[in-house]
């Protein structure tokens, strides 16, 4: 009886299927953007030769990722808006995983298509596409997380094995992508480079199942406090490690714990961040009566989105500035991944049919309970954003929380393609890599760390405040 009451006021129980289900949403974003986003300044460097100039190449790609993703801060609120007025018939949010899905595919296998090799304008079209339309896909799946259940702890567990599934899907990419593509291009494949990202992706769906009772004994913020301290720790064994000359040598097997150590932190504070973006949902529709999760996933999407532009673009603009030459390495098998540009579109086109399928899987398996009522859809606007994050304090923090977590994630990821090959490099450029693979991204953990710690929404606050919500709605349709 306590179990369907529950459920009546939206605390609704989640089958294994339907949590599989909605994680396979994530893992399919990782199959198809992450695949672009991760590898998109290596490529436009060593394979699409941005601008027909080697030597210029790092910091066309560096300034192309900044500006194409700050236009796409201003996408972002329009998509938020649209997705909380509209209602469409297959679901108001997972719709959106098959109508944006669809063409979000198509615009990533055309990104890593060389037909106008080494065009700054082709290169700009099909990313800022691209980027459009992941907004369409990403902001109605982050809301549809929020709209399935208001139970803090399912929350938690959905929110577990969305990420691990996600980190499954990095795992794929990271190490899957590099392989594919060096069999379609039947040259040799850098195996120090695929292990490291290999070991790196492991604690994704090592650890993140556990994330849940983990929590239980250590609180929401010293589970951000401890793993945060293990990343740090795993950064600056890499660099350690890299300065003595580990990664070359017989002894590179330290480098790949240090890599083990970093990505269990990094891993779990990022995964576990989308947790608490449900919690900020509720705690604005606690103060203002409307539960406008599209807004406010929009609001984060800006946030991320400007912590990988920045992520993607910081390392791009030191390399330019300390004179890396893509052309040292190309008579060495390459930096890391293979140069050869028919191998990139080949294996693209293979794991964007796999992600499309994954999203059809989560449209099918996923469904809202938790929603706007009509009446106050129509009063949604854009500047329901900027209104929601000035009056909202737990948003504000998040925000930050946000955009320094996917910088210190992306500056790292982009950075790993080089980190392996740079022999040829002088000495000043070989330490720019080391400082973008682990001490920038170790000091944004730490500003992570004080970032976190204004956050005020504890468990049982949440709890009350979703409490509180049913006993108004209850009221208002007695009345």
């Amino acid at each position: 009886m306590s179990t369907v009451k529950d459920e009546a006021n939206g605390f609704f129980k989640l089958s294994w299927l339907t949590r599989i289900g909605y994680g396979a949403g994530d893992m399919a974003q990782n199959f198809i953007y992450q695949n672009v986003s991760g590898f998109i300044a290596f490529y436009y460097t060593n394979v699409y030769i941005i601008g027909n100039d080697s030597k210029k190449a790092t910091a066309v790609s560096g300034a192309l990722m900044l500006v194409v993703r700050l236009l796409d801060v201003i996408w972002d609120p329009f998509v938020g808006a649209f997705v909380d007025k509209h209602n469409p018939r297959w679901g108001k949010y997972r719709s959106y995983l098959v109508t944006a899905g669809f063409p979000l595919c198509v615009l990533a296998i055309l990104c890593y298509w060389d037909i106008f090799k080494g065009s700054i304008t082709y290169a700009a079209i099909t990313y800022t596409l691209l980027q459009m339309c992941y907004t369409l896909t990403n902001v109605p799946y982050g809301a549809l997380n929020a709209s399935m259940t208001r139970d803090t702890q399912e929350i938690t567990v959905l929110t577990s094995i969305r990420m691990t599934m996600a980190n499954i899907g990095g795992l794929f990419v990271w190490t899957g992508f590099p392989i594919v593509a060096g069999l379609f291009s039947k040259q040799a494949i850098d195996w120090n480079v695929v292990l490291f990202n290999f070991i790196g992706a492991l604690p994704g769906f090592v650890i993140m199942p556990f994330v849940p009772y983990i929590k239980k004994f250590t609180g929401k913020k010293g589970l951000f406090y401890s793993f945060g301290v293990i990343g740090i720790i795993g950064y600056a064994l890499l660099y350690i490690f890299s300065r003595m000359g580990l990664a070359d040598s017989d002894k590179s097997v330290w480098m790949l714990v240090a890599n083990f150590i970093k990505s269990t932190g990094l891993t779990t504070v990022t995964g576990y961040m989308w947790a608490i973006v449900p919690e900020v949902i509720s705690y604005a529709e606690y103060t203002t009566g409307r539960r406008i999760a599209g807004i406010i996933n929009a609001l984060t999407g800006i946030f991320f989105k400007a912590g990988f532009a920045l992520g993607g673009a910081i390392p791009g603009w030191l390399l330019y500035f300390f004179h890396y030459d893509a052309d040292l390495e190309a008579n060495d098998g390459g930096s890391g991944y293979t140069t050869n540009s028919k191998a990139w579109f080949s294996a693209m086109i293979l794991y964007a049919v796999v992600g499309f399928l994954l999203l059809v899987f989560c449209f099918v398996k996923s469904k809202e309970r938790v929603v706007m009522e009509d009446k106050e859809t129509e009063n949604v606007k854009v500047s329901d954003l900027w209104i929601e994050f000035i009056r909202n304090g737990p948003l504000r923090v998040i925000a930050f929380y946000f955009v320094t977590a996917f910088c210190c994630m992306n500056i790292h990821n982009t950075s790993v393609g080089w980190f392996y090959k740079m022999k040829h490099q002088a000495d000043s450029t070989k330490e720019c890599i080391r400082w973008n693979v682990a001490i920038i991204p170790a000091i944004l953990m730490i500003v992570m760390m004080i970032i976190i710690s204004f956050y005020s929404l504890t468990d049982e606050k949440i709890d009350e405040i979703n409490k509180e919500i049913e006993k108004r709605n209850h009221k208002a349709d007695d009345a």
